[in-house]
């Protein structure tokens, strides 16, 4: 240990590809298949003008998704919010991911009028982050079953 040094710096890629095959490789010893991450996206447009998006990431071993979604983003402009557009763009999106097999979506949020409008849509709370955010916010997961898990599939 005593010639090791602890440096404060960002990674380079060459580093960050070294880490990455790593956890591959550790991964790989503890007898966990390697997964693929493909992003599924469904985007609301006023003739090419992005006005909202539902987008989040699937995880794949070759053809088969494993049985989790991450929601990475909901989103709607403000001036088309609570018209029914966020109910849309989330509903689209977990249709999508049931027919590929997926059973169960999750997602990070906060702030009371996101909860109420997820808690709607059949979510519940799986945990908390109290101080999350530098104003005392908590950042929430939350979590929804979409689909039965059919083995024979």
């Amino acid at each position: 240990m005593n010639n090791i040094n602890i440096v404060n710096r960002e990674l380079t890629s060459e580093e960050i590809e070294l880490v990455n095959s790593g956890f591959d490789n550790l991964s790989l010893e503890e007898g966990i298949a390697l997964e693929s991450t493909e992003r599924i996206s469904f985007v609301a447009l006023i003739g090419s003008t992005l006005i909202g998006c539902s987008s989040g990431l699937a995880h794949k071993n070759g053809e088969k998704y494993s049985g989790w979604f991450y929601l990475t983003d909901l989103f709607v402009e403000k001036k088309f919010r609570d018209q029914g557009l966020g109910s849309v763009l989330l509903t689209e999106l977990e249709d999508k991911i049931s027919t590929i097999g997926v059973q169960n979506i999750w997602l990070w949020t906060s702030g009371p009028p996101t909860l109420r409008f997820y808690d709607r849509h059949g979510y519940t709370q799986f945990t908390e982050m109290e101080n999350w955010y530098s104003d005392g916010s908590s950042r929430v997961g939350l979590r929804k079953k979409i689909r039965e898990n059919n083995l024979g599939e």
